[in-house]
């Protein structure tokens, strides 16, 4: 995860490698959350939900109404007191819901952790509705009197990006009834539809060839090299979405109304603007990159599947082997040791500090990495508070595409530690950006491997499966964007039919995949399946504006005579403390300009350029 409340996983982690055997993987970490609470039923656990309610009441009797007058005391002020305490009480509450949330993530289906989850979230939506009044409150201060305070108090001036970053959000909040009311309706409402999104897909059960499977080993499938394995696997998949269809409808279209209520009362004019806001990117940055990526479908996907179906020998691929495996594709196993050792050697040549960092999650027990009945499915890196240390959730099946995954999460855990010194309120990273660590560390892992191949078949094998998980972050996750742009735009006239969902779902994909890929009967029905899509709406773009990003950065690391390293950790240490302006500017990049985005799709292509000369 980015961030304590939505999952930052790699694309390529939603469709994954077939199965191995565990005793050819090796033995698969599973974590221990002994740092945030001893079990669910420790008393230190007890403890802190009380203290954190007891705090959070205590809070809002001392400091609501008193923020304005505070703020004119200029350095007299306790504002900067105000916001120590404020601070506090976020990361004790965060760390509650952190341990709650990974526990229920080990087994969505244990109705005791699933209980632990629910009770927690409900008693900690009570607890921070006492804190709702202080950023409200913040806002309402004059201008002048904040700015004046942030100079004259270094206690307060110490949160000076926060507090300038908070701002931004003062033209769409709420009268502090209806943001109490919004906030403790969420246990309730969007997060009930979650959470029945979530157990609804855990108990998912899917009929190949006899035997009954959950979602993650029935998408690993569809990476078999049997395409009748992964065509009966994908008619499996389909036929399992089909009988939801009418729950998954039914979530879709209350979420979708939902967000339209809260837009409209806060006035936000485009249906992703909230996102916007949230990430501190600008529409027209967005809007760009999702043009450009839109432009470059011919000369990237378009051009890639057609050169792939040759490969396999077919006029056309069918959406079941979209991800099927090349015939140069190595067949052997990697053990869960030889993925530590490959990744943390690939960091190490770019920097022995962050090999360091990233080993510390194999030397703790901060990785679960075995698959498992009820495990939440894909992969995460969750940074739970600054206090504490961020955890890693895979689910390792031994394929090359499951090293670059770690390989990702683990950029996302390094990032979350480097950045955990900014405190907890400042520490998180926009989505944007929160990918650039991740998707770095999938490119140093990637390049070090292609470096050391010097056998045509397997660096054909490692190019293709490099530019199919760079379509798959770029390509497809804008086209996931498209698709959502449609269902929210639609869902705005009234209801929409899961017909209508899937039709929108068929146009976007038959656009971006191109004339190579036939999306047969049943794929209509894919789109239920993407938890994105139900827990963070527009989140997709994120991934996008990350591999794009690291690919221009990327190149001034290759290009770079000394000092990339320092700077790079440096934009990974400020967390949410400056805007993608500020922290690429050290690099000589500009994310505003329409360029930006053409060289980093030119990386994608000059990959495909390398394929052909190998063909």
């Amino acid at each position: 995860m980015s961030n304590a409340s939505n999952p930052a996983a790699s694309p390529a982690a939603q469709v994954k490698s077939q199965p191995a055997e565990a005793s050819t993987l090796g033995s698969l970490p599973e974590w221990n959350l002994g740092d945030l609470y001893s079990g669910m039923e420790a008393p230190e656990l007890s403890q802190d939900m009380a203290k954190a309610a007891a705090q959070a009441a205590e809070f809002e009797t001392r400091w609501k109404g008193r923020l304005a007058s505070e703020a004119g005391k200029g350095k007299d002020g306790s504002l900067g007191e105000a916001l120590r305490e404020y601070e506090a009480l976020e990361e004790l509450i965060g760390r509650i819901a952190s341990y709650a949330g990974l526990l229920y993530a080990g087994n969505t289906s244990d109705p005791k952790r699933a209980k632990l989850y629910g009770d927690i979230q409900e008693r900690m939506t009570d607890a921070s509705k006492h804190l709702l009044f202080f950023t409200l409150e913040l806002n309402l201060v004059d201008d002048a009197l904040i700015a004046a305070a942030l100079d004259a108090d270094p206690s307060f001036g110490h949160y000076r990006p926060w507090v300038l970053d908070l701002r931004k959000d003062k033209p769409y909040q709420l009268e502090d009834r209806i943001e109490q009311l919004f906030h403790e309706k969420s246990v309730t409402g969007r997060g009930a539809w979650n959470r029945l999104f979530d157990e609804t897909m855990t108990d998912l059960r899917f009929e190949v060839d006899g035997e009954e499977l959950t979602l993650e080993p029935t998408l690993n499938k569809l990476q078999d090299a049997d395409g009748e394995v992964r065509r009966k696997a994908a008619e499996a998949l389909a036929e399992t979405f089909k009988k939801n269809l009418r729950t998954f409808t039914l979530i879709t279209n209350t979420l979708a109304k939902d967000k339209e209520i809260s837009d409209r009362w806060r006035g936000f004019e485009d249906i992703a603007d909230s996102r916007h806001l949230a990430n501190r990117v600008e529409r027209d940055v967005v809007n760009a990159l999702a043009e450009a990526v839109h432009e470059a479908y011919p000369r990237l996907s378009h051009r890639y599947y057609a050169m792939k179906a040759k490969w396999l020998g077919m006029d056309a691929l069918n959406h079941w082997d979209r991800n099927a495996p090349l015939p140069e594709t190595p067949k052997a196993t990697i053990g869960w040791n030889e993925a530590k050792d490959t990744v943390l050697s690939a960091y190490a040549a770019f920097s022995p500090k962050m090999a360091e960092i990233a080993g510390t999650f194999f030397e703790k027990s901060w990785i679960d990495a075995a698959v498992r009945p009820g495990k939440a499915p894909g992969a995460f890196a969750h940074p739970t508070v600054p206090s504490v240390h961020p955890y890693v959730l895979l689910n390792y099946m031994g394929k090359p595409r499951d090293v670059m995954t770690l390989a990702h999460e683990l950029g996302h855990g390094v990032h979350q530690v480097l950045a955990g010194g900014q405190g907890a309120l400042m520490s998180a990273t926009p989505l944007t950006l929160a990918e650039t660590a991740s998707v770095f560390g999938e490119m140093l892992t990637f390049r070090s491997l292609l470096d050391r191949t010097t056998d045509r078949r397997e660096r054909k094998a490692m190019l293709a499966q490099k530019v199919e998980d760079m379509i798959n972050t770029v390509v497809r996750q804008i086209a996931f964007y498209e698709f959502e742009r449609k269902v929210h735009t639609e869902r705005r006239n009234g209801e929409l039919t899961a017909d209508r969902i899937g039709e929108f779902w068929l146009e976007v994909q038959a656009e971006s995949l191109g004339p190579a890929i036939k999306l047969r009967q049943g794929y209509e029905t894919f789109w239920s399946y993407i938890p994105h899509f139900i827990h963070s709406p527009f989140y997709v773009y994120a991934y996008a504006f990350g591999d794009c990003l690291v690919n221009s950065l990327y190149a001034v690391y290759q290009n770079a005579e000394r000092g990339f390293q320092e700077k790079y950790f440096e934009m990974l240490r400020a967390g949410g403390t400056k805007h993608h302006s500020e922290l690429l500017a050290p690099f000589g990049l500009d994310a505003s300009d329409p360029g930006f985005w053409q060289g980093g799709l030119a990386v994608i292509g000059g990959l495909i350029d390398e394929l052909e000369a190998l063909d």
